[in-house]
């Protein structure tokens, strides 16, 4: 709930579930969405977060709990009524009807008078930054554009909020990363609140403000990029956002929130995200640009098995003497650090690795 003097958040939901059958798709979710805001829905394909999008569009009723637009429930609001605009990874646009046909259509359903329809137009095919193209039919578009238009047409009445469902997964990554860059130009112009649902971590990482990582129906951790990314909550957060080495082992001892492990290729230290008993099994996990590597030294001892130019940097594939494989990357411009076959030592802070119950 928000306190006193608190802004009511655009989207407010508590206690959501939706069940397919024995299948629970969304279980008790609590979610808020902030004036203004950019918050992405991450995950793997059947964890929940498109079912969750749908609800809040109205297109999937939920089983449970409420759904609030601006303070105000939705339960009986059908989805033309709930002030939302949608963009779908298919475009869904009229193929007979000319773009500026297809970014008015909303405004012709809601009657409004023909010169606010072309003012309104125009308004929203420069946002896009497709102006002169409105005489064309889609097929005589690229995919990018055609992308564009579908945006424009969400946003041609100024909803309230947007919601955005793999939007850019039928596109080349090339245009993907273009395509990033230019919605998050318009939510900054716009000041619009968008809930944007992607399995892309690298998509989420890059346009979001904050992000939700759901698994089989649930919220794992939400946070801003740099939160999940540098203090992961969990050891599914941990593996799936970004790339991680993650060691098996036992707690040794933790003092001041740092547990030593015992892992069979040696001890590690690492920050303890949640209470660790001693002798539990647990796992750390530590990202590839987080470890040291030298030729001598202290930390775990290990043999250079491949190394791979990776364009910013080089990734160090390292046998360590348990014969599990770590990944280390050291930035180009850096020297190398052993070939192939070389003897090497792996170290990191314990503040820049995590440790989770296993």
């Amino acid at each position: 709930m928000s306190g006193a003097g608190m802004p009511v958040p655009v989207l407010q939901m508590r206690g959501v579930s939706k069940r397919y059958g024995s299948q629970l798709a969304v279980d008790a979710l609590d979610l808020d969405l902030r004036t203004g805001e950019f918050l992405t829905l991450l995950g793997p394909s059947g964890s929940g977060k498109t079912t969750t999008l749908m609800m809040v569009a109205g297109l999937q009723q939920p089983d449970t709990g409420s759904i609030a637009l601006a303070g105000a429930s939705v339960a009986d609001l059908p989805p033309y009524r709930r002030d939302i605009g949608m963009v779908f990874q298919h475009y869904a646009l009229f193929p007979h009807m000319t773009v500026r046909r297809n970014v008015g259509f909303p405004l012709e359903m809601r009657r409004l008078p023909r010169e606010e329809i072309v003012r309104l137009v125009d308004d929203a095919l420069d946002l896009v930054r497709l102006p002169g193209l409105g005489h064309r039919l889609p097929k005589e578009l690229s995919g990018g554009q055609q992308q564009r238009v579908a945006l424009a047409r969400a946003l041609v009445y100024r909803p309230a909020l947007l919601l955005m469902d793999e939007p850019l997964g039928a596109l080349d990554r090339k245009l993907r990363e273009q395509l990033q860059l230019e919605i998050k130009r318009v939510h900054r112009e716009r000041d619009i609140s968008v809930l944007y649902v992607t399995h892309d971590q690298e998509e989420a990482l890059t346009m979001s403000d904050r992000i939700a990582v759901f698994d089989h129906g649930r919220i794992e951790q939400i946070g801003t990029p740099e939160e999940l990314y540098d203090q992961p909550q969990t050891r599914f957060v941990a593996s799936f956002i970004g790339d991680t080495n993650l060691l098996s082992g036992r707690a040794f001892s933790t003092a001041n929130g740092v547990c030593e492990v015992e892992t069979p290729a040696g001890r590690v230290r690492a920050r303890a995200r949640q209470p660790i008993a001693s002798a539990a099994a647990v796992t750390v996990a530590v990202r590839p640009e987080r470890i040291s590597l030298a030729s001598e030294g202290e930390g775990l001892s290990g043999v250079v098995v491949d190394v791979i130019f990776v364009g910013t940097a080089r990734k160090y594939v390292v046998r360590l003497g348990d014969g599990s494989e770590c990944f280390v990357l050291r930035q180009v411009g850096q020297p190398p650090i052993g070939a192939p076959g070389a003897t090497v030592r792996l170290s990191w802070q314990a503040e820049h690795a995590s440790v989770f119950g296993a």
